[in-house]
Parts: C-alpha cells; sequence; structure tokens
C-alpha cells in the first residue's frame, strides 16, 4: 500500500468513527448490569475527594488516559495539539494513534517533538501496530516511534480482527508474540499492549505480561467496533458482509477486566471500550481499572479546539467525583471497595 492510500484509510476511519451509527459496536460494554449501592450519608466533602492516580511512575490528576485515535493527516495536527494541550491542563495521560503512517511517509501528521513541548508533564504514550513489528525494521520501527514524542512508554496495539477483515489487511500473524517480548526486553521504556476494542483475555494478558508487557489495556467490546468500521469502507458487498459479520464480536470492556485483573492481580490495568462518562468510569476502576480510557467520547471535541476537549473531561471528572461521593468513597482506593447492589461482583 502507497502512502497516499495509507493517508486516505486513516482519514475514511475518522469520518466513520465520528459518526457514532456506524462505529458503534452491537454489543454492551457491561456498565449497565453494575450498579453501586448508593450511600445517602456520605460524610465527605466532595471537593476534597482525592482522584489521583499513577502511571508509569507519574502521578495523574485523575485516572483517565486520552486513548489512541486515528485521523488523515490534514486533520490529525490539529486533533493531537488540541487532545495534548487538553491533557497537559488536566494533568492526566494521552496515547497517541497508530505512528505507521507518519513513520513510513514524510507527513508527520503532528506527531513530533513539538506534541511534547506542549504537553511535557504528561504521561504521553507512542503507539505502533503489532503486526508492524513483524517488518524487517518492526523494532526500529519502535525505538523511533518513542524517540519522535519522547514518550513514556510505547503502545503495541493488537487488531486481528481488524485486519482480517480489512481488504488490505495484514493476515499472517505468527510470531507476534516473540516480537513484543524482543521489543519490550529492547526499549528503554516500558510497553503497554491494548486491543483495539474486541477486548483481551485473561489468558493473553497473562502471556503478555510473562512477555515483560508493564501495562495491559483491555480495549473492550461495547465502543467502536473496527469491524464494523471497516465494513462501512468495504468497497464491495462481499468484503461488507463478512465485515459486518463481527460488529457484535469481542470480550465486553466490564467482562475483560474483571477476568484480568483476577488472574494479574498485581498487573498495571487500564480500561478502555465504551466508556461514556465518569460513572463508567468508576465502574470500571470499581472492578479492577487502574487507570480509564476514552477515545469516541473526546473525538469530536478535539476536531474542534483544547477547549472543548478540557471542557469534555471536566465534565468526566465531575462525575467520576460525585460517584466517589455517593458511594462514601475519600478516594479511588476506597472506591475500588464500594458496595454494589446485592448478586453483583
Amino acid at each position: 500500500m502507497n502512502n497516499s492510500d495509507l493517508s486516505r484509510r486513516k482519514d475514511d476511519h475518522l469520518d466513520i468513527v465520528l459518526d457514532r451509527h456506524k462505529a458503534a459496536s452491537r454489543i454492551s460494554a457491561g456498565w449497565s448490569a453494575v450498579q453501586f449501592e448508593h450511600c445517602a450519608l456520605p460524610e465527605l466533602d466532595h471537593a476534597a475527594i482525592d482522584l489521583r492516580a499513577s502511571l508509569l511512575g507519574v502521578t495523574l490528576q485523575a485516572p483517565l488516559l486520552i486513548s489512541s485515535m486515528t485521523g488523515g493527516a490534514d486533520r490529525s495536527e490539529a486533533i493531537n495539539r488540541h487532545l495534548a494541550e487538553a491533557a497537559q491542563e488536566l494533568g492526566i495521560a494521552m496515547g497517541v494513534g497508530s505512528q505507521r503512517v507518519s513513520l513510513q511517509t514524510g507527513n508527520d501528521q503532528g506527531l513530533t517533538r513539538e506534541l511534547r513541548r506542549l504537553a511535557p508533564d504528561i504521561v504521553l504514550l507512542s503507539n505502533i501496530g503489532a503486526a508492524q513489528l513483524l517488518e524487517a525494521d518492526g523494532l526500529d520501527l519502535a525505538r523511533r516511534a518513542v524517540d519522535t514524542l519522547q514518550a513514556n512508554g510505547l503502545i503495541i496495539h493488537l487488531n486481528p480482527l481488524q485486519e482480517a477483515v480489512q481488504a488490505e489487511g495484514d493476515r499472517d500473524w505468527r510470531g507476534v508474540l516473540r516480537q513484543i517480548e524482543r521489543v519490550a526486553s529492547s526499549l528503554d521504556v516500558p510497553v503497554v499492549v491494548k486491543e483495539v476494542g474486541a477486548g483481551l483475555s485473561a489468558a493473553v494478558a497473562r502471556s503478555l505480561v510473562e512477555a515483560g508487557v508493564q501495562v495491559i489495556d483491555v480495549a473492550g467490546a461495547g465502543g467502536t467496533s473496527w469491524a464494523a468500521v471497516e465494513g462501512e469502507r468495504a468497497a464491495n458487498q462481499a468484503d461488507r458482509a463478512v465485515a459486518m459479520a463481527f460488529a457484535d464480536w469481542g470480550i465486553p470492556t466490564a467482562s475483560a477486566v474483571q477476568a484480568i485483573r483476577e488472574a494479574l492481580p498485581q498487573a498495571t490495568l487500564i480500561a478502555s471500550g465504551g466508556i461514556r462518562d465518569g460513572v463508567d468510569a468508576a465502574k470500571a476502576i470499581r472492578l479492577g481499572a487502574d487507570i480509564v480510557g476514552q477515545a469516541a467520547g473526546a473525538l469530536p471535541g478535539a476536531t474542534l479546539s483544547t477547549e472543548a476537549v478540557i471542557e469534555h473531561f471536566q465534565i468526566v471528572i465531575r462525575q467520576l467525583r460525585t460517584a466517589c461521593f455517593c458511594t462514601a468513597s475519600a478516594n479511588l482506593a476506597a472506591l475500588r471497595h464500594a458496595p454494589l447492589l446485592t448478586g453483583q461482583a
């Protein structure tokens, strides 16, 4: 695939994800099945609730990650600038979208050290696809992804379903785990591995941790369905039919968080996939997540301005704080033990 085709594909992805009716998974992330027991007498000062968290040794003012987004070259620079400035202002983390296009073409999409200049204090995560690690220069690509951004860590994203239903997808995944292990042992920064919306099982998460991966992002089903996205951009009915059959495929985020936390009690765990608001974020933390990621929910604001992104996440933070208040949780450690209604996890 040539460089212009890659950029056009990313631009198509952005258009489709912005239309939530086209991109949404047909299954629930599972948050509606989790209900907190309301505390009518919290004995707390709402303003004093401590939402601070830690990721890769850096303190965040709230347990939030602006998750990876994708886009074509013409729009990505502004989007990334808005996201970075907002993350810096709010004291939260940011992961960029796939750097494949910017690293393999002459168009950097705003994914340069300028991003670090705009957000000098945040946890900034670079990003490369697992399939790209199988290329001859895969390790070099991973190193360049980190160096280009002066990133705190590298996200390696797993998207086998998307690649399988994409007409131009990479379908030979033999040796991917071995390459992830190689990258994890070679880089000077931690490696984060995430799915892109179909979820990670406990067994896969365990194999990744054993390979040296330091952070797991479940990126479960219930948010954006990349099978549906590829179905929307399919060039013919056969490709569309194959992709759309998987619009309800995957492990719901709530289920993935619970299973991985039970299997790996010491792992650093990010919950993303279908996080609609701060109440969902609170539920994810209660089920075992350390950090909560959101992408599609923040994307409309990111196309507009830094202020729009800040306003969006300020609302999420207020919602999360109120969930803590109404469960009598003075901090996130207390929230992890907040009572749920009888019969729930």
